[in-house]
């Protein structure tokens, strides 16, 4: 077989393939039309809603609290339990360690966390240390992965120590500058950082 073409140029097999996946690219994204997958938005969390992770009256604590959504909910809740809503939180502990514990079961479609940018959150004094306050409304919530969380701080939440989550990173900063604690990106929370927090 002769590889090259009238102009003395080689075709590789590379050039070839190389145009193909170009060309399959194209004709994926032109069946997307600009289109995203679609993330359902973040719901408000009733006060007496108990978390899905240890079972605390959600709006008795205070600090960050947490929804993750899944395609299909019941793979994740118990048999018995038959609704379609997210698996809600008491605290960003829990609801990383309940995405965590049930990673073989099910992929997150989207995980929220009390974004403390988006709130006029105070710090008072809780039993053993200070306390974010709490936010439960639908637009207190920020997309994890878009949040800059500062982790192991003087600061508490529901489950004692915490992440508290800012999307604004100066504000994650200044947070951290006055509580101390560490500086976390959404995926770069593990379990063994979660257990080490509870």
């Amino acid at each position: 077989m002769d590889s090259t073409d009238t102009t003395g140029r080689i075709v590789t097999r590379r050039t070839v393939l190389g145009s193909v996946g170009t060309v399959c690219l194209g004709a994926v994204a032109g069946c997307l039309d600009g289109e995203e997958a679609s993330v359902p938005d973040a719901i408000e969390i009733d006060d007496d809603q108990d978390c899905d992770n240890c079972t605390m009256r959600i709006g008795s604590h205070p600090g960050p609290a947490g929804q993750t959504h899944y395609e299909e909910p019941t793979e994740v809740f118990d048999e018995d339990l038959d609704e379609d809503r997210p698996a809600q939180f008491c605290s960003s502990l829990c609801t990383y360690a309940f995405t965590f514990d049930n990673e073989g079961e099910a992929e997150p479609t989207v995980t929220y966390l009390t974004d403390y940018s988006a709130v006029d959150y105070e710090i008072e004094d809780g039993d053993d240390a200070p306390v974010p306050t709490r936010h439960l409304e639908a637009d207190a919530f920020g997309n994890a992965t878009e949040l800059t969380l500062v982790g192991d701080s003087e600061v508490e939440g529901a489950m004692g120590g915490s992440l508290i989550p800012f999307s604004d990173a100066d504000e994650a900063d200044d947070f951290q500058a006055e509580y101390g604690g560490e500086l976390y990106d959404h995926d770069e929370v593990t379990q063994d950082l979660i257990m080490s927090l509870m």
